[in-house]
């Protein structure tokens, strides 16, 4: 059963479900390596305008969202993105995902870039499928990267994937 209605721009009075959705994710520990959520001004500077949405459900609930952050500040990188997925706990199996996803590429290759990259735990194996159906594929393992912060895993060592999508429309030249 699908639950969105809307994906949509996130504006800054979305910023407390945003926020709610991002502390799921650091609390189940299989998202981020982050410790708390930061506040609306450290978001809003650290996140790109590109692609930046939220998935609303039927009843008005944001659901999920998706934003990127610049790879580097060098010009020869301006087409390379780094996003990041956060769907809530009530949103998930649902196909959120999958929409935000789609949208979120979309607007990128609207915008000109032609690299979308993450870093994903390889025990988040759903958000391994979301990515791979969504066009994306593994460069490489980062072993015992960092230690997990909070969560099931704190104080483990932890592994990332690094995942990425090349544009087949842009940069393709």
């Amino acid at each position: 059963m699908l639950l969105v209605t809307t994906v949509r721009s996130m504006q800054a009075s979305d910023w407390p479900d945003v926020e709610r959705i991002y502390a799921e994710g650091i609390a189940d520990g299989e998202a981020t390596f982050e410790t708390h959520t930061p506040d609306w001004g450290v978001f809003d500077a650290g996140k790109l305008d590109i692609g930046r949405l939220v998935a609303v459900d039927e009843h008005g609930l944001i659901i999920g969202w998706i934003a990127a952050s610049a790879v580097s500040s060098r010009p020869v990188y301006v087409g390379v993105v780094e996003h990041s997925v956060y769907i809530s706990r009530s949103g998930r199996g649902r196909g959120v995902g999958k929409l935000l996803l789609a949208a979120f590429v979309t607007a990128c290759e609207a915008a000109g870039v032609w690299t979308i990259q993450s870093s994903i735990f390889p025990e988040n194996a759903a958000s391994a499928r979301l990515h791979e159906a969504a066009g994306f594929r593994v460069v490489g393992r980062r072993e015992r990267i960092a230690r997990a912060g909070v969560g099931p895993h704190a104080g483990a060592w932890r592994d990332t994937l690094l995942i990425e999508r090349r544009s087949a429309i842009t940069g393709a030249d």
